[in-house]
C-alpha cells in the first residue's frame, strides 16, 4: 500500500461487530473485540469508527455515553427498538484468564446494512472483524456486504476471536477468504488445524493457512511467549514481554491487533510491530477492562 497519501491525514480504521458491556464481578466495563480494536487504533493516531447495534435501554445509552467520552465516532452504532444491549458476564481465574458467558439476540446480532456503511467500507484504510458478531445470520450478511465493499488495498483484519460455539468451519472459510490479514492465538491455531486437516508444525500451518487462503500476513499471539507474525516475505518472532502485575487478559489481543494494523499500514519493519504489540497488550493486561487509558 501506498502510504505517501496518508502523510498529511489520518488512516480510516473500522472495526466491525459487537459492542457491549464486559459485566465483571466488581462492576462493568465497555468492551467487544472489534470496538475495543477501534479504540486501540484511535489512541495510535488513527480516525476509528465503531459499527455496531446497541438497544433502546439504559445500557445502550451509557454505552454511547462511552464511546463519547473515549472521543470513538458513534455515527454507525444504530439503535435497536426490539433487541436489548449486549453483554456479557466475565469470570476470571486467579490468573486473569478470562471466561465468557455471552447473552444472545442482542442489539448486535442484527446489524443493517445501510448506504452510509457502504460509503464508509469504500473509504476504509482497515476493517477488523471477526467470529462472535457473524453468528446470526443478519449480521453475518452485513459484515461480509460491507466487507465486499472495501477496495482492494485495504486491510480486511480477521481477528478470528473463537469464542464458545459460535463458530464453523463454513463461517470460518467464508472470514478467511474474505481477509487479507489474520490474526489468531495458538489455542485458536490448533482449532483450526483440526477443523480444516491440517498438521505439522508452528510454522508449517502458517504457511499452509497464506498458501489456502491467499493471506498476505498472519500474526500468531502465544501469551507470555510472544508472538509469530508471517509475511509473504519475511517471518518474525518475538519473545515477549514477562508481566507479573497482570489484572486480566481482556483487550490485549485486540490491542495486538491494533497495533499489527497501524504499523502494517506505516509500512513499519515486522520486528518493530512485533515488539511494540506485545509491549502495548502486556500493558493492557495489567489494566482493567479492555479500553484502558494508554500510556
Amino acid at each position: 500500500m501506498d502510504n505517501t497519501a496518508k502523510k498529511d491525514s489520518k488512516y480510516v480504521v473500522v472495526g466491525i461487530g459487537e459492542l457491549l458491556w464486559d459485566e465483571y464481578p466488581g462492576g462493568r466495563q465497555i468492551g467487544g473485540a472489534p470496538s475495543n480494536f477501534a479504540y486501540h487504533c484511535q489512541v495510535l493516531g488513527a480516525e476509528s469508527f465503531v459499527v455496531s447495534a446497541v438497544g433502546t435501554d439504559s445500557a445502550g445509552r451509557d454505552l454511547i455515553g462511552e464511546l463519547d467520552q473515549k472521543e470513538l465516532n458513534s455515527s454507525y452504532v444504530g439503535t435497536n427498538t426490539d433487541h436489548p444491549t449486549g453483554s456479557v458476564s466475565v469470570a476470571l481465574d486467579s490468573g486473569g484468564i478470562p471466561t465468557y458467558t455471552i447473552h444472545e439476540q442482542v442489539a448486535w446480532d442484527f446489524l443493517v446494512d445501510t448506504t452510509s456503511l457502504r460509503e464508509l467500507s469504500s473509504r476504509a484504510d482497515a476493517i477488523c472483524f471477526g467470529t462472535l458478531a457473524q453468528r446470526s445470520p443478519s449480521s453475518r450478511k452485513s459484515i461480509q456486504s460491507f466487507l465486499k465493499e472495501a477496495r482492494p488495498a485495504c486491510l480486511r483484519v480477521f481477528d478470528i476471536n473463537l469464542r464458545q460455539a459460535y463458530y464453523d468451519a463454513h463461517l470460518i472459510n467464508e472470514g478467511m477468504n474474505l481477509a487479507n490479514v489474520l490474526k489468531l492465538n495458538d489455542d485458536e491455531l490448533a482449532v483450526l488445524a483440526d477443523m480444516l486437516g491440517l498438521s505439522g508444525d508452528t510454522h508449517s500451518l502458517l504457511n499452509a493457512l497464506a498458501n489456502t487462503y491467499s493471506l498476505n500476513t498472519i500474526a500468531l499471539t502465544m501469551a507470555e511467549r510472544g508472538c509469530i507474525i508471517r509475511t509473504d516475505s519475511r517471518t518474525v518472532q518475538h519473545d515477549g514481554f514477562i508481566q507479573e502485575n497482570v489484572h486480566d487478559t481482556v483487550g490485549a489481543g485486540d490491542c495486538f491487533s491494533a497495533v499489527l494494523t497501524i504499523g502494517l499500514l506505516q509500512g513499519d519493519p515486522l520486528d518493530t510491530i512485533a515488539a511494540k504489540a506485545n509491549r502495548l497488550a502486556s500493558y493492557v493486561c495489567t489494566q482493567a477492562g479492555a479500553m484502558p487509558s494508554m500510556p
